[in-house]
């Protein structure tokens, strides 16, 4: 059963004076000139950039610090320490949530954590920046919406090309026509990925994590990969793969390129987990393609290297490029293309291949929310909470046609994509790509996922009960992301 807002309260021991007051008097309403509050949750990896992005700017003060891991946080307690910042620590984030003093929070967790943690952020008065995916799954990424809106609280999401003029100017450049009607828009993470290994038996939690809290929302299990820290990634009970750990970036430029505000009608995937055999379960080879009506929309994720030659040694250096771009976008165009190789920049191309424009400037992403807290006005986020959740949905989506896939035969899933020109061009540089890694794919190799029809409306698949169930999950006791919030 879903916990509603009541329960969340009790459960977290807030004062019974709070559960008197209406959720919009909760906490302090930050003016022009009062300092911010922040803290920070789960900085393990990406939350570090978190504590330094907003330790830098004026007015903005880290007060508070939560990871499940105690040695994670210790060590960066002491890091500020030496910086003369004095922070609270708390490893439960359900009590750091009950704290009047914080005015908002910043979230790295894992995947599986970030919605249910914006949820209660909010519910409990504070602003959240939310990082990339926003969502572990569809579902409760429309709640994080739906949360935002109804408690009147500032999110972001933590897609910063959002915030780069650079990014800004070729997106508007692009949508002005001035290479004609797009025809494709086209994201790229060519990105090594090498095998996580294969445990034979459970790997024992280290005393210092607190392994309950790690889980929160997803089922409490044995850890069958060596690694508990970031290769949670590459497992579809805690992560989404490469499509929703870095390919949300580059589906969201995509999806903001082509303008479009709701869900695709269609979407179908290609790929596997090939080229070694570990203890992952998400592809590492893979496509995803959305068939917008103005243009269609293809996401592809390369984990392996260039050639096999560098499975030896030079695995990360040695990626495949597709015009001008690794991890990237590419928008065909009428008249050209755009390549965008960064997150701040982009070259515009005519027909002949001349370089006829670029751009290349970026800004503070972390200092977009911020602003839009001092204003209170959801407008002036750069990636609002609804831009998150809809690029998150994109990547959720893509791997739910995977996961209702069948492995077929090259030539058998060439046949299926029938008269998709863009999916067969696409499908073709893939299988090239792997021979050239030696993986062959002639026998049941790879996954053609379902192909999916979407009611964009109701983000959910028409007359298709197996998609539909995927599009939320089982929620462990007391980690209910509530279905009323």
């Amino acid at each position: 059963m879903n916990q509603t807002r009541r329960q969340f309260l009790k459960s977290t021991a807030v004062a019974s004076a709070a559960l008197a007051m209406p959720a919009s008097s909760w906490g302090r309403v930050p003016g022009a000139n009062d300092d911010i509050r922040v803290a920070v949750i789960g900085f393990n990896g990406r939350g570090n950039d978190h504590i330094s992005g907003f330790k830098r700017l004026p007015g903005v003060r880290l007060v508070a610090l939560c990871d499940v891991d105690q040695q994670v946080l210790d060590k960066g307690k002491a890091a500020l320490a030496k910086e003369n910042i004095s922070v609270e620590t708390f490893t439960d984030v359900r009590k750091l949530l009950q704290r009047d003093d914080i005015d908002a929070i910043s979230t790295a967790t894992p995947n599986h954590w970030h919605s249910l943690i914006g949820i209660w952020a909010v519910q409990n008065g504070k602003d959240a920046y939310v990082e990339k995916p926003v969502s572990h799954n569809v579902w409760e990424g429309r709640q994080l919406v739906k949360a935002a809106r109804k408690y009147n609280k500032i999110v972001q999401t933590g897609t910063q090309s959002r915030s780069n003029p650079g990014l800004r100017e070729a997106v508007a450049w692009i949508q002005a026509g001035n290479l004609g009607k797009i025809k494709l828009a086209r994201g790229l993470c060519y990105k090594p990925r090498q095998s996580i290994g294969k445990v034979a038996a459970p790997t024992p939690i280290p005393s210092h994590i607190d392994y309950d809290l790690w889980c929160g929302p997803s089922p409490k299990q044995p850890l069958h990969r060596a690694k508990l820290h970031y290769d949670w990634h590459w497992q579809f009970v805690t992560g989404n793969g490469d499509v929703g750990n870095q390919g949300i970036h580059q589906m969201d430029i995509a999806r903001w390129i082509l303008g479009e505000s709701r869900l695709s009608p269609m979407v179908l995937s290609v790929g596997a987990r090939v080229g070694y055999a570990d203890d992952g379960d998400t592809p590492n080879t893979q496509f995803v393609y959305h068939g917008y009506a103005k243009a269609p929309l293809i996401f592809e994720v390369r984990g392996l290297p260039k050639s096999k030659e560098y499975h030896a040694e030079g695995w990360g250096k040695n990626m495949d490029v597709f015009k001008g771009a690794s991890i990237g976008v590419i928008v065909e165009c009428e008249g050209g293309m755009v390549s965008i190789p960064t997150y701040d920049s982009a070259k515009a191309y005519d027909r002949s291949g001349k370089l006829v424009k670029e751009w290349r400037q970026s800004a503070d992403h972390y200092a977009n929310f911020i602003a839009a807290m001092r204003s209170r006005k959801v407008s002036d986020l750069n990636a609002d909470i609804e831009e998150g959740h809809l690029s998150s949905a994109l990547c959720h989506m893509g791997n739910i046609s995977h996961l209702l896939g069948e492995k077929l035969g090259t030539d058998a899933i060439r046949e299926r994509l029938g008269g998709n020109p863009d999916a067969r061009e696409t499908f073709g540089r893939l299988s090239d790509h792997l021979a050239s890694n030696g993986v062959n794919i002639s026998g049941k190799t790879l996954s053609l996922g379902a192909t999916l029809w979407v009611d964009s409306r109701s983000e959910t698949f028409p007359s298709n009960k197996a998609a539909n169930r995927l599009l939320t999950r089982e929620y462990r006791k007391g980690f209910e992301v509530p279905s009323r919030v």
